[in-house]
């Protein structure tokens, strides 16, 4: 399809592109169907198009679900820049603010209505309000943003969530939209039953973030320095994740003391301070938000240039819907994870704080789901494999391998061999197999270090031939070769919480001699530092060389700082970056010639073109 095609021109005339992404346009034309849809796109892959475009096209309002009041605030925002009308509702608004808006809605004015679940499902707003706007302007369909909040195993659940599966009982003939940015299998099919999706059209693009570099280094004495390096060096905004507010408040401190522009951000602040500190990140007048996870989902910053995780996150799907905050407008960005030992006892620690709230009793469900998280976390950066494929297949994605833009492609560990250690492992697992009793790790690395634990002698198990013949290994190195093995399809493990380890084909061509197992050396040993590969890196991670384009790009981003400050809008509401990268590269300098940017709009041409192109006609590159 081509610009000629009337849903293509309808995209350029409100957004300002020529082409979608992969995977939108089947959306959208599914939703212009009158379909249920359940979408699961990556974070940056456009989801919110492939609900905002239908309701510009269908008759009556669209009304969005969303659960957190900065993240409708941002999407209100941007849609008003590009001349739709859209609303919210909320509890910013005073009551006669909320009035107008209401009456605006039901004059036929707006199109796409935002709201929180707890105020959709509040006493007398369906009965008093939506159900007499289906009569009179109609309501297109209802969209539930952040769909995974629905599910007990997503990694946000929200219980008021649950309740929305009201919405198919009171408006039968209203199509539901989930969308979400990360749901496994078992979410998908909770996030369906849940909202009661009516045989779904379910879409599910590629997870693989190419413009995305991953990387995980040890945290050590110089980590800090390793930090503050990063932040002078790149380009552009960035994150930087802790899981205690007071690791989040001593970073903070000390980057600003070290001269970079940092505010922290976690719940023990107050609200007023966590919407300024948000509010001054997002109009780029600070580079660097540290942060614990309560800080994310509630922007749509297009323009971090990196993300780094200080301490190890939570679950898989965290970590990839934390990092995937960066690149969103899908230039260049880097995603570095800092690894040490203690952030093992610390995850323990906070997964034993899940108690049940009256009785204090262990919610021994959720923990034995938080365990199993945490040990996938691990394997992810105990891998030697390319990350990318490590993430994709957590997603049930098939990848090769060998991306060209993680760590451990670019610059590969060195390997060991670890072959008399896996028969002596793989050996545990099948004595007790012998026996009918399967275990997961834990159990079989204290058979091997020869643990004299009652919970082992009662089970006999040092009566086993193997009992004991790993005791020269440390408990970690046993863990880092069961991470191995299960990376390298050595060995399996059940994943339904209780991960029991058990021997496959491969697993018996060791046991025989006939297949041998290497292992990487530890993540802390010395990495190879040649110039062509750090080079490589650095460019992957969002460093850019300087060059006269680049010059150009600074002189836009600062006219665009400038005219977002006067119309009080952050700057990535007026262009994103890739706009501009597109602005420095083809060098627009009239109006035609500038509606051929992606992400120049009717309403962007009029408005921001002038001043931008000549920018363009006057820029000297001794002007840098």
């Amino acid at each position: 399809m081509t610009a000629t095609d009337p849903l293509h021109a309808e995209l350029k005339r409100h957004f300002g592109f020529d082409s979608f992404r992969p995977g939108q346009e089947a959306v959208v034309r599914d939703a212009l169907a009158g379909r249920d849809l359940l979408a699961i796109m990556p974070t940056g892959g456009g989801k919110s198009l492939c609900f905002q475009l239908p309701a510009l096209l269908k008759e009556g309002v669209m009304v969005v679900v969303s659960p957190l009041i900065a993240l409708m605030q941002d999407q209100v925002r941007l849609l008003a820049d590009n001349g739709i009308a859209a609303t919210f509702l909320n509890s910013t608004l005073s009551g006669a603010e909320a009035a107008q808006r209401i009456q605006a809605l039901r004059r036929g004015e707006t199109r796409l209505l935002y709201v929180a679940p707890e105020r959709l499902l509040s006493p007398g707003f369906i009965e008093s309000f939506l159900q007499p706007l289906r009569e009179t302007v109609g309501i297109s369909a209802f969209t539930i943003d952040e769909a995974h909040c629905v599910s007990e195993w997503g990694h946000d659940f929200r219980p008021e969530y649950r309740q929305l599966s009201r919405l198919r009982e009171l408006f039968s003939d209203v199509p539901v939209f989930a969308f979400t940015a990360t749901a496994t299998q078992r979410v998908r099919e909770d996030i369906a039953r849940q909202l009661s999706l009516h045989q779904p059209a379910l879409h599910v693009a590629s997870f693989n973030r190419p413009n995305l570099y991953y990387a995980v280094k040890p945290r050590g004495a110089r980590s800090f320095d390793e930090l503050l390096a990063h932040a002078r060096s790149t380009r552009g905004s960035g994150i930087v994740y802790c899981l205690s507010r007071k690791r989040v408040d001593e970073l903070s401190s000390e980057l600003q003391a070290a001269g970079i522009a940092a505010l922290p951000y976690h719940a023990g602040l107050d609200g007023e301070t966590r919407r300024e500190h948000q509010d001054r990140y997002i109009r780029d007048d600070v580079q660097v938000m540290v942060a614990t996870v309560a800080f994310g989902m509630g922007i749509n910053k297009p323009d971090v240039r990196w993300v780094i995780h200080y301490d190890l996150p939570r679950s898989m799907e965290g970590y990839y819907q934390e990092a995937g905050r960066a690149g969103r407008d899908g230039e260049p960005a880097g995603c570095i994870l800092y690894f040490g030992m203690g952030d093992i006892r610390t995850a323990e620690f906070l997964i034993a704080q899940k108690v049940h709230p009256q009785t204090g009793e262990p919610l021994e469900d959720e923990q034995r789901i938080a365990r199993q998280q945490l040990r996938q976390v691990l394997d992810y950066a105990d891998s030697t494999e390319c990350r990318r494929a490590v993430q994709l297949r957590y997603f049930g994605e098939p990848h090769p391998g060998s991306c060209g833009n993680c760590d451990n492609c670019i610059n590969p560990r060195p390997l060991q061999d670890w072959t008399l250690e896996a028969k002596q492992l793989l050996s545990a697992v099948a004595r007790l197999a012998q026996r009918r009793q399967r275990y997961g790790a834990g159990t079989v690395i204290d058979i091997l270090r020869g643990a004299k634990t009652e919970k082992l002698i009662s089970a006999g198990h040092d009566t086993l031939t193997v009992y004991g013949i790993g005791a020269g290994r440390s408990a970690e190195d046993w863990r880092s070769l069961t991470r191995s093995l299960l990376q390298q399809g050595v060995l399996e493990e059940t994943h339904d919480g209780y991960p029991v380890l058990l021997l496959n084909a491969a697993s018996w061509e060791v046991l025989r001699g006939e297949r041998t197992v290497q292992m990487a050396a530890p993540v802390a040993a010395a990495r190879g530092s040649g110039k062509g590969r750090a080079a490589k890196a650095a460019v992957a991670a969002g460093v850019v060389p300087d060059s006269e384009e680049d010059g150009l790009f600074e002189a836009l981003r600062a006219l665009r700082k400038k005219i977002a400050t006067e119309h009080g809008v952050p700057p990535y509401v007026v262009f994103n970056d890739a706009s501009l990268r597109a602005m420095a590269r083809e060098r627009p300098t009239d109006q035609d010639a500038f509606a051929g940017i992606p992400g120049v709009g009717a309403k962007k041409l009029d408005e921001y073109g002038w001043d931008f192109t000549a920018l363009i006609r006057e820029w000297q590159p001794d002007k840098r």
